[in-house]
């Protein structure tokens, strides 16, 4: 089958996954550093350099991530901690695991659903924190001004993101989710050396870009003990092409998750407030309702209501 062939066999239903698994890189909450996906990111990275068996490791980020898509940070230490029994908060969860696999094949749902061994104790490698605090360029190319979307990205946030949607795009092609998953999480290990310049970085590096890269991995995965930089190493080597099925699912979950990135911004700027008041119900169903649209419709803030004066007085208040 054709390059594009073997593309065309990824699944249109999965976007709308897609856009909510990124959305865990805007998720932050009181009392812990950083988002959803960087800390996602430090605990896989924990159990990668544990040496804890590396579909453990894929299956239960894969599952608290797409838990996190409906719950955000309510995890179960936060929902117990508020007096719901363990029992209840098993069942909260899930459900919302249910409700986020809805899309996904029979065979992806499989692999989820096996396993749940417990995580093994360990400290994330010291690369982890490094690639939290680096920024993602944002979009270059040479000879034009750099688009840097504010606030960006980390390439935590991007390599953990491939890496949860390149296990959930493995059975497309038929491919080892969890070769997948340590391949997307893995394939910026240069850039807790390295600065992200973009595209345009990377062309006026010449030949230099391919021997920089090399050694900036290098230098990373020897904060890893052998066995798992023997793994890694492994997992990387699909990387270079789209010739093999995990190197088609991880450049598939890396091209998506880029894209997506950028929507993010471009959805946000062209929202509408009639999306948001109605579609989302900012102002939702409640005892207040009647009353809060009321107030709104006053205020000529809702979508069908007129202006409470004329347009180009709306700088100062109505005669």
């Amino acid at each position: 089958m054709s390059a594009a062939g073997e593309g065309r066999r990824a699944p249109p239903a999965l976007l709308p996954l897609c856009r909510a698994l990124g959305d865990l890189k805007r998720i932050r909450s009181a009392g812990r550093a950083g988002s959803i996906a960087e800390r996602l990111f430090a605990g896989a990275w924990a159990g990668v350099a544990a040496g804890e068996a590396m579909e453990a490791v894929a299956r239960r980020t894969v599952r608290e991530a797409l838990i996190a898509t409906r719950l955000g940070d309510l995890d179960a230490g936060v929902l117990e901690v508020a007096g719901i029994p363990a029992k209840e908060v098993g069942r909260i969860r899930g459900a919302a695991f249910e409700e986020a696999c809805a899309p996904l094949d029979m065979a992806c749902c499989a692999w989820l659903g096996s396993g749940g061994e417990a995580p093994v104790a360990g400290a994330p490698p010291g690369f982890v924190a490094r690639l939290a605090a680096q920024p993602r360029a944002g979009a270059t190319a040479p000879g034009r001004g750099r688009l840097v979307l504010e606030p960006p990205e980390s390439h935590a946030e991007h390599c953990l993101l491939v890496a949860v949607t390149g296990a959930l795009l493995a059975p497309c092609w038929e491919a080892r989710p969890e070769t997948v998953f340590l391949a997307g999480l893995a394939h910026h290990l240069h850039n807790a050396l390295l600065p992200d310049s973009g595209f345009a970085g990377e062309v006026l590096l010449g030949e230099w870009l391919g021997p920089a890269f090399a050694r900036a991995t290098a230098l990373a995965l020897q904060e890893l003990s052998t066995i798992p930089r023997d793994r890694v190493s492994a997992a990387l080597r699909v990387i270079p092409d789209a010739n093999t099925p995990e190197g088609r699912a991880f450049h598939a979950a890396d091209t998506l998750d880029r894209v997506l990135q950028v929507e993010h911004h471009l959805r946000a700027a062209s929202t509408r407030m009639d999306y948001v008041l109605r579609e989302m119900e900012l102002v939702h169903a409640g005892p207040v309702k009647e009353f809060q649209d009321a107030v709104l419709a006053r205020m000529g803030l809702l979508p069908d209501a007129a202006p409470a004066w004329p347009l180009e007085a709306r700088g100062g208040l109505p005669a």
